[in-house]
Formats: C-alpha cells, structure tokens, sequence
C-alpha cells in the first residue's frame, strides 16, 4: 500500500510536466484500449476457427480466418500509433523535468554542491528524469498488457471456470515469488544507483582533470582509484543481478511445472466431457498469457513503479526540498550606486576554525580597492560572503546601507562580478559566452567590451574570429586570455562591483599588463576591489587593504603602507626579489 501511495503521488507530480502532451496520452490510452480488446479476442476468434475447421465448414473458416488478419493489421497499426504518441509525451516530459532540475539545481546551497560531486548531479539529471516520464511510455505499454492479461481471464471464466481457478490459483503462486524478488533486486538497485553516481562523478573529474592528472603524474593513483569504484560498481551491479537471476530460475521452474499440469488438467477436462477438444486447445492458448505473460508483467510493472518511485525520489528530493536552497530577501533595488560594508563578520567552513575573525571595511563606490594577505587568511571568502555564496554566522554585510540578506538575488548578484584566477569558461564561441551574459546583445557591444577588455586585437587574429570555439574551459585560449574573456563578459553585464581573485597570479608580466590596462579602462567608473599576490597589480589603488588572522590589520595608499607598515614593505621587498 505504501508503494502503491508513493506511486500515485509521484504520478501525478510527473503528469504535471507532461500535461502539455495530454493529447498525445489520450490518443494512447485510446489504443491501448484498442489493444486490450484485440488481445483478449484472438483467442476467442481462433477457438471459433478452430470449431469451424474441425467441422468442415469452409466457408465460416475463411470468414474467420480473415477476420483474425484483420485484427492481427488492427492490431500492428495501432501499436505504431502508440509508439508515435508515448514518444512525443515522453520527449516533451523528460525536457521538462529537466529544465526544472536544472533550475533547481542552480538555487541550491554551495554548501550542498561542495559536499557531492557532479556525478550524483548528472546521473539525476539524465538517468532518473528519463526513468520518471518512461512510467507514461514503457510502464503504460506493461499496464496495457497487464490488463489484457485480466481481460483473458475473464475470457477464460466465461468459456470454462475449472480453468479459471487452476489458472487463477497459478498466478498467485507466481505474484508472490515474483513480487519477493522485485523487493530484493529493489534494494540491491538502490545500492548500485549510489555507488554509479561516485563513477560518473569521478569520470566526469577524469575528463576535465585530465591536464592536471598529466601534470601531477598522478594517472596511476587515479586510475587505481576510479578502478576501485568501478568494481564496486560492478560488484553492486553482479549481485543485483544474482538476486535476479536466482529468483527467475526458480519461477522459470515453477512455470513449467504449472503448464505441465495445465496439459494434465485439460486431458482430465476432455476425458470427462466436460470441455471440447477445440475449447481445450483455445483454453490451452491462454497458458502464455496468463502464466508467463501475466506474470512476466506483473514483475516488470513492479520493477517500472518501483524504479520511477526511486528516481522521483532522487529528482523531487532537489526539487522540493527547500532547506536545501538558497534564501533571499524580496526587497529588490534596480541600480546600485556600488557602496558595500563588512560589520563584524565571523565566518567558518567547518564551523570550527574562524576563517574571518570580527572583520570589518568598508568600500566606497567607483573606487579601487587591493586586499593583500597570506593564502588562507580568507581573501577569497570575502568575496564568496558578498556574492552570499556562503553566509556569515554574525555580523552585517550592507550593499548601499541594506543588509543584503534583504535583497533578492538580483540586487546582489545582477551587480556583482567575480573574476577568479581560472574563470569557468564555456565550451562555445567567444560570442556565445558573451551572449549568455546578455542574450540580446549586438555586435557594437561585444567588440567594444572586448576592446575594452584588451582582447580584440587577439580575437581578430583567430580564424574564425568572435565565432571561434574556444574548448571546454577556454582550453584553447591561454590563462591571460581567458582573464580576458571574463572581463569582457562583466563588462557586458554591466555591474557595478567588480571583484578580481587572484586574477593575475599565475600570469606572465607582458600579460599582466594587458590585465592592468583593462582594469585601468574600468577605473573611476565602477567599484573595483582586487585580491593579489603580486603588489604591481595593486599598487595603483586607492587603497590597499591588509589582512591578516581574518581581520583588516592596516590600511592605506600603496605609498603610505610602504612607509609605515613593516609586513607590508617585506611584501615589497619579496616581489623585488
């Protein structure tokens, strides 16, 4: 009953992505109606033929033997049919799903993002979402043929009710073994489906760490450990199949025993006059589809409800849980003027050791800003609690004097730009990475953001210019590049603040430079606060903060820091090295 409740309700939540198809399911369930009655009818009309034959009427013979091509013809056209509408409904279903778990998967905590890997991402969104819409396709065809085996049955009670018990009594020996074994091989799957997710999370690592795996020469120490868990899955998958495979011998065993005994029960039944011998060979028609097929069935539709009930779980568990996602305020400001303040901030990943301790600054709009620190001093973090990637356990963060715990996701991240070391950089051209910033953006724009961004120059050069694929992850552009890229790509977004992480760390100096000019175009214009290693990057600014044990320690002009903080002229001192 418990199965049977989560089947419905999931049913119903998955209709709800599919109902723009509900003309297709109509037209479906219309033939598989059609269907139901041809299968429970052949038998029926055979019989008739049968009788006929034996008697020697010809002419009702033809007549019957044409009327079963017809419906055999019937039964073929309306089976394309089907085929044709379970697909539209299916493909337009799985879309839909997809889209929201997509969506979804976007709101949800960082927190929740960085304790799983992609794969268990990935696999919900391409396995599980087509799990759930092929219950309408694959699970409706099982339920049709289901219901024509009910329908035989029925058959059979009206041509003879001994074969009706014997049958019936059959098949409820065969549900029960069959409906133990969906259990088991249920459990055995949800294991594989966990462990399946841990490969897919580690391909996926393979592929876009493969440069890295090269140059750590950590291929063997990989390989080992992507090679442990694809046994494990194997193991997972051997003793799902085991249970499986052990349960249909022993039903396979049970089934010939019955139909062996069907025979004997016939025999018995035409010896004693009871039935005819062309009624016994249309009851013993039916054998298949009231032992095998019925039960073939009914262990298949258990395994379609129990798997959709399984991947509902997985998809609506993101969709509908919403202590997992992020919460925003609803107070919505169109433009920012680009001032924001840190008040007393603590903040810890793991709750225990403070990566920000009591901090407090403040950041006036359309000035630069440097923040300077060891690594692990929580540079980066102050940007990740501004973006509210991550909240703070205390403390107040304004954005132009409002907590920004009041503002929508609009008013914070709609005008604030991050620019990291590596960018995320598409596997599109340069053009559509710019585009997916602004969708509607013209041609004038993209060049004069790339301009601005000193990459046009570099754009022109490449054969296929602004249309040129630039690789998963900008592959095919270089680190300088890529900085690039994603400073024109804030750029086209147009907001206000704009923060560069370590954005010219690992950069040689000609590079650096082309950094530095397409930051000076943005100077004066919005607010820009820069984390560096390298000073050069930062010496410019119109004020240089320092941090130290989580907490702004000293602040002031490049020229000032140098003359009266002494951490900050070893700094100096090391880069001139």
């Amino acid at each position: 009953m418990i199965l049977l409740r989560e089947f419905i309700k999931n049913l119903r939540l998955v209709y709800n992505y599919g109902k723009k198809y509900k003309r297709c399911l109509i037209i479906q369930i219309v033939c598989c109606i059609i269907r139901i009655s041809v299968t429970i009818s052949i038998p029926l009309v055979s019989a008739r033929f049968i009788i006929y034959f034996t008697d020697f009427v010809w002419n009702q013979a033809i007549f019957m033997s044409l009327i079963v091509l017809f419906i055999n013809i019937l039964n073929e056209i309306d089976i394309f049919i089907i085929r044709k509408n379970t697909q539209k409904f299916r493909r337009g279903t799985v879309r839909n799903i997809q889209n929201s778990l997509a969506k979804e998967i976007l709101k949800l905590e960082q927190t929740t993002l960085d304790a799983n890997s992609s794969g268990a991402f990935v696999q919900r969104l391409t396995n599980d979402t087509d799990k759930m819409a092929a219950m309408f396709t694959v699970g409706m065809g099982r339920v049709t043929r289901f219901l024509s085996n009910i329908g035989s049955f029925v058959a059979i009670l009206i041509i003879d009710y001994h074969m009706f018990v014997y049958y019936l009594l059959s098949a409820i020996i065969l549900t029960f073994f069959h409906y133990i074994k969906n259990e088991k091989v249920g459990k055995k799957d949800i294991e594989l489906r966990n462990q399946s997710d841990k490969v897919a999370g580690l391909t996926g690592e393979l592929v876009r760490g493969a440069r890295d795996i090269k140059m750590l020469f950590a291929k063997d120490s990989f390989m080992k450990e992507l090679d442990k868990n694809i046994k494990l899955q194997s193991e997972k998958n051997f003793q799902m199949r085991n249970v499986d495979m052990g349960f249909n011998l022993l039903i396979d065993f049970l089934k010939d025993v019955l139909e062996f005994l069907t025979i004997i029960v016939l025999i018995y039944l035409v010896y004693n006059n009871i039935v005819t011998i062309a009624i016994a060979i249309a009851l013993y028609s039916y054998r298949t589809t009231v032992l095998t097929d019925l039960m073939e069935n009914v262990s298949l539709l258990l395994e379609e409800c129990k798997n959709f009930n399984i991947s509902c779980s997985r998809v609506f568990d993101i969709i509908n849980n919403k202590s997992k996602k992020e919460v925003f305020g609803s107070k919505h400001l169109n433009t920012i003027n680009g001032n924001f303040e840190f008040k007393n901030i603590y903040f810890s990943y793991d709750n225990v050791n403070k990566v920000l301790n009591n901090l407090s600054l403040k950041i006036e709009a359309n000035k630069t800003y440097g923040i300077v620190g060891k690594s692990g001093e929580g540079k980066s973090t102050i940007f990740n609690l501004l973006c509210r990637l991550y909240d703070s356990e205390n403390g107040k963060i304004l954005l132009d004097n409002i907590d920004i715990k009041q503002l929508d996701e609009k008013s914070i991240r709609g005008n604030i730009t991050i620019i990291n070391q590596n960018p995320y950089i598409f596997n599109l051209s340069i053009k559509e990475n710019l585009k997916l910033v602004k969708d509607e953006i013209t041609e004038d724009e993209i060049e004069e953001a790339c301009r601005l961004a000193c990459l046009d120059s570099v754009i022109k050069k490449l054969p296929n210019g602004y249309d040129t694929i630039v690789g998963e992850g900008g592959v095919n552009l270089s680190g300088g590049q890529r900085q690039r890229l994603a400073i024109a790509r804030a750029l086209i977004q147009k907001t206000k603040i704009i923060l560069f992480d370590e954005a010219t760390s690992a950069l040689d100096n000609e590079t650096q430079r082309d950094i530095q000019k397409a930051i000076d175009n943005l100077k004066d214009k919005y607010t820009i606060v820069i984390i560096a290693h390298r000073l050069s990057t930062i010496v410019n600014c119109d004020k240089i903060m320092i941090l130290q044990n989580g907490t702004i320690t000293d602040s002031g002009t490049h020229k000032e820091l140098l003359e009266s903080n002494i951490e900050y002229k070893r700094l100096c001192e090391v880069e001139m090295v």
